[in-house]
């Protein structure tokens, strides 16, 4: 536990400005699961979102235009990490069915 390690990976590219456009146009709510980080957290929250690919930059071996409307839908970090979780990416409707068989 806590040892050093290096690592090497690849990372993609993401562009703020479609972020905000995201976030202007879907809000900063969760569009799996309807948590609102300033709901929750107060001004601590505001704005707090991950921002999730409908169709992931890891498809493909270029750069590739994004619609921030179309393209891109707000999702907190758990449903963000649920959606990538199995083999196959799950859709947003696939998980917010998956939440909807669990709730209480």
């Amino acid at each position: 536990e806590g040892k050093k390690y290096s690592q090497s990976s690849t990372k993609y590219e993401r562009s703020m400005k479609n972020r905000a456009a995201c976030i202007a146009y879907h809000g900063a709510t969760c569009k799996a699961c309807d948590m609102s980080f300033s709901d929750k957290y107060g001004n601590t929250g505001f704005g707090f979102i991950h921002i999730h690919h409908l169709y992931p930059l890891s498809e493909g071996d270029k750069s590739k235009p994004v619609n921030p409307i179309k393209d891109l839908v707000p999702v907190c970090p758990n449903c963000h990490s649920m959606l990538h979780r199995g083999e196959k990416l799950l859709t947003i409707e696939e998980l917010k069915e998956i939440i909807r068989l669990n709730e209480n």
